[in-house]
């Protein structure tokens, strides 16, 4: 415990100055809100300690596990392990050799998390022309201060790190060549932890490449290529780490359906028998609950909360015609439409247990809030353009009618 008033500190600084290292010179007026949000983060950062600490969950095992790890089986998780081995051997760094507590190990994870939140701010910031005003609140930065996104995003997990590698992946495609390093590690860490989240990846992005956007065509063909053939070349581990014996369509329906069932008979109080459901509310339970009808503590009332402004702000996007704004998106949004689109197919159709739903969306919720933001900028861009078309018709008809009455006079 002494160790933290070592660590913790340092984490907090670390956050602090982690914007600037990315900011450029006009983006500096975002920084104030950055450290709001840093502190903000820690918070949630501190709910999820204590939520934790002492046997709670997933986080108090992986730190357990790599405290108690000697470096033999260290170097065989790191090198034969994926998913649950590997987070265990991550954690042997900060827990054992650094001597952390459970404390500042989760807020190691939330500089971790809040490093994540920073890339997808500035990928809004820099993509996103318009700001959109809801019920006298401006969305953008309000948006990102959504508690579950930062709870999910600040502990001890694999889907803290998954936060961080899908954010870094999206901000390096941004300028690709310039941050293949940050690509690179992205792509490693999620393959090291979740194989499929990587695959998702590929796919979206990939996708989004072959679809266009302000993307020359050499760039469009090369990272296409690329894309699809490491989507390709993971699939078997991939198949390997879900245990799906071909890849069929009845071999991943019947993953899911076996997922589903699993997971509906939690015993956890939040399992919900989603095999009956059609498609569409599979979907939306995926992205909506849990819903106030839900509710059996005050993480569900909080959750649900939150859930009604997603709702909100979900039917007045799609009121404003989605598609062709998808079809006008910068690249880097059109991946994580497609990266949501692929990650939804997934998972809504395989997880039966509210907990698990909101842990899994956290990773797209970031695509799917700067989607809808990306919505409102484009319908605020086409109206001015048709009100800029409506002004330059007018003034050209008053010009007209000044030169008719012009040659009238003339002629008389």
């Amino acid at each position: 415990m002494v160790l933290d008033f070592i660590y913790i500190p340092i984490f907090i600084l670390l956050s602090l100055q982690f914007p600037k290292l990315l900011l450029e010179e006009k983006e500096m007026v975002y920084y104030p809100v950055l450290k709001k949000l840093v502190y903000f983060h820690f918070l949630l950062g501190l709910a999820y300690f204590f939520t934790t600490n002492n046997g709670g969950g997933d986080a108090w095992g992986y730190w357990m596990a790599g405290k108690n790890m000697d470096y033999a089986q260290f170097i065989r998780d790191v090198r034969g392990g994926e998913g649950t081995e590997f987070m265990r051997a991550f954690n042997y760094i900060p827990s054992n050799m650094m001597g952390m507590s459970f404390l500042s190990n989760t807020l190691f994870y939330s500089t971790l998390g809040y490093f994540g939140i920073v890339y997808f701010f500035l990928i809004a910031a820099r993509t996103i022309p318009h700001n959109t005003v809801i019920s006298g609140y401006a969305l953008f930065p309000l948006i990102f201060f959504l508690p579950q996104m930062h709870f999910w995003s600040a502990g001890v997990g694999k889907d803290t790190i998954l936060f961080l590698c899908i954010g870094m992946f999206a901000y390096g495609l941004m300028k690709p060549l310039q941050r293949i390093p940050l690509i690179v590690i992205a792509v490693l860490l999620s393959m090291a932890i979740r194989p499929h989240i990587t695959l998702f990846l590929m796919v979206g992005f990939g996708l989004a490449y072959v679809f266009g956007g302000k993307v020359s065509g050499f760039q469009r063909i090369a990272f296409s290529v690329v894309m699809i053939g490491i989507g390709l070349a993971i699939l078997p581990s991939v198949m390997e780490f879900a245990k799906i014996e071909e890849a069929s369509v009845e071999g991943f329906d019947k993953f899911a359906q076996g997922k589903a069932s699993v997971l509906s008979r939690a015993s956890t109080g939040s399992a919900v028998d989603i095999s009956s459901y059609p498609f569409p509310l599979k979907v939306l339970t995926f992205w909506f609950r849990p819903f106030f009808f839900d509710v059996r503590n005050i993480n569900g009332l909080v959750a649900s909360l939150e859930n009604l402004i997603l709702v909100i702000i979900f039917v007045k996007a799609m009121r404003s015609n989605p598609v062709k704004a998808f079809k006008a998106a910068p690249f880097v949004i059109k991946g994580m439409v497609l990266f949501l689109i692929v990650g939804t197919l997934a998972f809504s159709q395989s997880l039966g247990n509210l907990g698990i739903m909101i842990r899994m969306r956290n990773m797209f919720l970031p695509g799917f809030l700067i989607f809808m933001m990306w919505i409102f900028s484009y319908q605020q861009e086409t109206k001015r353009a048709q009100l800029a078309i409506l002004k330059r018709n007018g003034k050209e008809k008053v010009k007209k009618r000044k030169f008719a009455k012009r040659k009238g006079k003339s002629e008389e």
